[in-house]
């Protein structure tokens, strides 16, 4: 499950272990040989203390093993700054002041950090991801995740949206030109090119062979609900689940009396879950004496899924 995919999701309520189990799985692809790409698209970022500080945009954190924390306003910067630069070759000079003007306030506006990121993201899965046999995203908390696994569908069709109208408009210039063709127009071209790259990602979204997207939870009422909750919205838009993370089980073997009752109160869950989700494969990870804080730590947990990849295999 963590191990099958070139492309694999992590997802889950907030504090259930998603950035535990995406260095989990990136790490494991690294050590069996596979250069992996690990990214966080949580603007709360935490890889780089798994691995010693560094984060960023970071080579060889581990051999095999890249980390990139992408960070929203540097994005939306990026994003902002690609379009203006769109706008100088399509805009009259006199305009210019006030389109970029636009532009800046467009920047502020609710879903522009989004936007950018998504484009960041579409770049990772039809660019970046040439360089390497595994990429492994470390996401925010579910609702953020959704967004972004859905944007690709949802911005299609508002593009699709744009792309009717603007070539309404040209046709009736054409008609007032008298021409016998519609006048080459860029602004059309960059329409039908962003949507080609969101297709595309798309497409690699809701191919389940090469795309797995994982949720992370731990025994409790409140992440159990919430998996729940995500699983079905993603299959409201025809992307499939490819199982589950338990994460942080207590020992089998517990003497202290309040640990014994979290302990039942735990089999109740994961019996639940198994009724639940039914059909999905789990990972079941158990809670460590230490903090996960480093690759070292990280390393304590290894067995576990490579047995499970064994097993598979």
């Amino acid at each position: 499950m963590l191990l099958n995919h070139p492309v694999l999701f992590l997802a889950g309520k907030g504090g259930v272990g998603k950035t535990t189990c995406a260095a989990l799985a990136a790490l494991a692809s690294a050590r069996r040989g596979q250069a992996t790409l690990l990214v966080s698209t949580d603007p709360a970022h935490n890889l780089g203390d798994l691995f010693g500080g560094r984060g960023a945009n970071t080579r060889n954190v581990e051999t095999n093993l890249d980390v990139l924390e992408i960070d929203p306003d540097t994005e939306t910067r990026r994003y902002l700054a690609t379009v203006k630069d769109n706008m100088r070759r399509l805009v009259s000079s006199p305009m210019l002041a006030e389109a970029e003007r636009q532009i800046d306030l467009a920047g502020r506006a609710p879903g522009a950090a989004e936007s950018a990121l998504l484009e960041r993201v579409v770049a990772i899965l039809l660019d970046e991801r040439k360089a390497y046999e595994r990429v492994v995203f470390d996401t925010a908390p579910t609702g953020h995740t959704l967004r972004l696994l859905t944007m690709p569908a949802l911005m299609g069709v508002w593009i699709d949206g744009l792309l009717q109208r603007r070539a309404a408009r040209h046709e009736e210039r054409a008609g007032w030109l008298a021409a016998r063709e519609v006048p080459a127009d860029p602004v059309f071209e960059l329409l039908q090119q962003r949507r080609s790259r969101l297709d595309r990602a798309r497409e690699i979204l809701l191919d389940s062979h090469n795309t797995g997207i994982v949720f992370v939870l731990v025994p409790e009422a409140l992440p159990v609900a919430e998996t729940r909750r995500g699983i079905d919205e993603l299959a409201a838009h025809g992307l499939g689940t490819a199982g589950l993370v338990i994460n942080r089980l207590l020992p089998e073997v517990i003497e202290d009396d309040f640990f014994r009752q979290r302990k039942a109160c735990e089999r109740q869950w994961l019996a639940r879950i198994e009724r639940m989700f039914a059909g999905l494969p789990q990972l079941r990870l158990p809670l460590l004496a230490g903090e996960v804080d480093s690759a070292a730590a990280l390393g304590q947990l290894l067995p576990g899924v490579e047995q499970a990849a064994c097993a598979k295999e």
